[in-house]
């Protein structure tokens, strides 16, 4: 029997037992921007390519604020990203108002988590096709999670999604006992960077954009970004207070690539 028999809804099994178009929604992840999530003791990172449909066009928005201690960052559809931004979004306003408390990553990833399930068993409707990688900051310390269109997610130590991504996949698991011990925000960010500069050919130039999500301690908004050219240097500020064991929640730093 031929494949396209079996993958005209979301509720057909093949006989195989796959239901086609999950995989589908998970191929548009694969077709999306690399993007790269890293934590150690002390910080979690995101690092995220951003690409334009062509030279007339601006770059799209690859990573996104959700609150203070939450960022997310994407590779798939950006449409679909920007409407699960606006549920983690709502989701974390709520619980700020019923318990003046910051919503747990956790918690946050199982309630994002349900809302993907229910399009892949319902009638009529169709998985999300976009892939997320959480970064936040709790009283558990940073957290990095991944999540897919099948509603299945991943408490990782770190992650890289997207197009090209087992490249950075294998630097990630090559330096994995490296990342839990390093206490310099610079460092974790340049090993972000030398990852994602994997996914790239070796024509393609990479230029870095940085942004901050800091902890209750050192409350700041999202600070201003800066440009500069560097391949595998991080510019990431100096941080010139002492930090307690957990000081800084999240760091995610914006990527883009020129040809």
């Amino acid at each position: 029997m031929f494949r396209n028999q079996y993958d005209n809804d979301v509720t057909v099994w093949s006989p195989q037992g796959r239901i086609h178009q999950i995989e589908y929604a998970m191929e548009a992840v694969k077709q999306g921007a690399a993007t790269v999530g890293i934590k150690s003791n002390t910080h979690a990172i995101l690092v995220a390519l951003k690409r334009s449909s062509s030279e007339l066009s601006a770059h799209q928005k690859k990573i996104i604020s959700i609150d203070d201690h939450i960022g997310i960052s994407i590779a798939g559809l950006t449409a679909d990203a920007r409407s699960l931004s606006r549920f983690m979004r709502t989701e974390c306003l709520n619980n700020q108002y019923a318990y003046e408390t910051p919503l747990p990553v956790s918690r946050l990833v199982t309630t994002v988590g349900s809302k993907l399930q229910v399009c892949t068993q319902r009638y009529g409707r169709r998985p999300f096709g976009v892939g997320l990688l959480v970064a936040g900051y709790d009283n558990l310390g940073p957290h990095i999670y991944q999540t897919c269109p099948s509603a299945n997610y991943f408490d990782c130590k770190a992650m890289a999604i997207g197009a090209r991504s087992q490249s950075a996949r294998t630097y990630l698991e090559k330096h994995l006992d490296a990342f839990q011990n390093i206490t310099d925000l610079e460092m974790l960010v340049a090993h972000g960077l030398r990852a994602l500069r994997d996914t790239l050919p070796n024509e393609i130039d990479l230029n870095t954009k940085l942004a901050l999500i800091e902890s209750e301690e050192r409350k700041s908004s999202v600070t201003k970004p800066r440009t500069e050219a560097a391949a595998t240097a991080s510019p990431m500020e100096e941080d010139k207070e002492p930090r307690e064991p957990t000081p800084q929640v999240a760091t995610d730093t914006d990527e883009h690539m020129e040809s």
